[in-house]
């Protein structure tokens, strides 16, 4: 009973919020690196009325990400104190602008590829695994203002030749790979997941189309290279409760469930499109440029195991509920559960349902690749953290991951809680929001010493790995 021997306990990062060293050895710029920073960044890139510059704007703008926590030359430091912790598995996604700055560039950038061969030895120094994301939001710049985002089939054409630079590269010595960071944002209009800003909803579904031939043919160029390798799709997982009985609010919340939860997952794991996606397109007269060869590629090549990120869940109610503000679905408010100073309601069963739902409809292995809650951590004068907070949230989240492996039979192979190391928020752009069990003294304007310095809930999770989750502290 419990976890499995082998389980891959670790922690997650994207290159975007704390590598740093935007412009440095050949790197091009990301639609990360002309986000603006502060508490209107997500007002500014998802608003139809909000206009901001695809350039960067030192004078009105903030821009944390440029100088993250200085990963891309502290790594040594951090991989030694994640191997302290005893890390498994450490997810870390390649900036696509490092290896080709552009995005379509005839040949890779080799200070870019050396970079990540350093930072790759030196985890299998440690004994860590990597798990490499190959696109973490942050599509090179040169193809939105060139070719539109993701919208544009020729974006398939460039990712292909960026994922075989990389596999090619690395694919001998790393096993677990995942292709699109939570591809399933891009039915909401995400700019970070398609590159597209105000875009209709038959455009979202064209880009997430050629994303999912892209991930196909990443998933064939690995299997060539080497049939070891473990290719994983990755999406959002946000567990669905209807209000009431009402049977209308019941087949809403199945509507929303099949599309957000499901979507994405049935083309990946399953490779082909679900009749019910079919029926929506035809109700909603989407017409998308499918080629002869799309869903041949997509049902050959689909992906050995299934990621998620999982931090909240959500309940569908009639229009005039009041919404959780701080809920990306702006689900309606649950009164059963607490939530976060962000406003995210906290549901660690939520997460149990989670599992078994998605390992009943695959049948495949299971990574939870982001989960986490963020905070203001403050420290004592003498840099103490007692995020005991923290640590309950976590806590209470494996607990119920070990009744879907116990209970449920749910084949689980890793746990990656998010921002292991305090990082520079997505949906703020903030350092203020933390998630890590080590902090980083930087605050939001980039002030700071960029010193490291272990959380409480650092030596509880080296507990929790050292006895492969079955000591969970009090």
């Amino acid at each position: 009973m419990g976890f499995k021997k082998g389980f891959l306990w670790g922690g997650a990062t994207a290159a975007n919020q704390f590598e740093g060293a935007y412009d440095i050895d050949g790197k091009g710029l990301t639609i990360a690196d002309i986000s603006p920073g502060g508490k209107q960044r997500m007002q500014l890139l998802f608003s139809e009325e909000a206009e901001f510059p695809l350039e960067i704007d030192h004078e009105k703008y903030i821009y944390p990400n440029h100088k993250g926590i200085d990963f891309y030359h502290r790594y040594k430091e951090d991989i030694a104190m994640f191997a302290e912790m005893g890390f498994k598995t450490f997810r870390m996604s390649i900036s696509w602008a490092r290896i080709f700055p552009n995005g379509d560039d005839k040949t890779p950038n080799e200070a870019g590829l050396a970079h990540y061969d350093q930072v790759i030895d030196e985890l299998l120094k440690h004994g860590i695994e990597p798990t490499i994301t190959i696109s973490h939001y942050e599509t090179p710049l040169h193809l939105v203002k060139e070719y539109g985002g993701w919208k544009n089939r020729e974006l398939i054409g460039f990712f292909e030749t960026y994922a075989s630079a990389i596999l090619e590269r690395y694919g001998k010595k790393v096993t677990y790979w995942m292709t699109f960071n939570e591809i399933n944002t891009g039915l909401m209009g995400s700019f970070f997941s398609t590159a597209m800003r105000q875009a209709t909803e038959e455009e979202n579904f064209q880009a997430l189309h050629n994303q999912f031939v892209a991930s196909s043919l990443a998933t064939k160029i690995a299997k060539e290279i080497n049939p070891d390798i473990k290719m994983g799709c990755m999406s959002i997982y946000a567990t669905m409760y209807a209000m009431d009985s009402n049977p209308v609010t019941v087949e809403k919340k199945v509507e929303a469930n099949r599309m957000f939860n499901y979507f994405c997952n049935d083309i990946q794991v399953r490779g082909e499109y679900p009749s019910y996606a079919k029926k929506y397109f035809e109700r909603k007269g989407i017409e998308l440029d499918i080629h002869d060869d799309d869903l041949e590629v997509i049902k050959k090549h689909t992906v050995d195991y299934l990621s998620f990120s999982y931090y909240m869940s959500s309940v569908i109610a009639s229009d005039d509920a009041e919404k959780v503000t701080g809920n990306f679905l702006m689900g309606a408010k649950n009164p059963f559960l607490e939530s976060s100073e962000w406003g995210w309601e906290i549901d660690p069963i939520g997460l149990r349902l989670a599992l078994s739902d998605l390992y009943e409809r695959y049948g495949v292995p299971l990574y939870i690749s982001e989960n986490g809650l963020g905070a203001t951590d403050t420290p004592t004068d003498k840099f103490v953290i007692n995020d005991d907070y923290r640590i309950d949230y976590l806590r209470r989240h494996i607990e119920e991951m070990k009744k879907a492996v116990d209970i449920d039979g749910v084949d689980l192979i890793a746990y990656t809680p998010w921002g292991c190391i305090d990082l520079v928020s997505a949906s703020t752009g903030e350092m203020s929001k933390r998630y890590g069990f080590i902090y980083v003294d930087l605050d939001d304007d980039g002030a700071g010493t960029l010193d490291r310095y272990k959380k409480k809930s650092f030596d509880w999770y080296k507990e929790v790995i050292a006895t492969n989750g079955e000591d969970l502290g009090d």
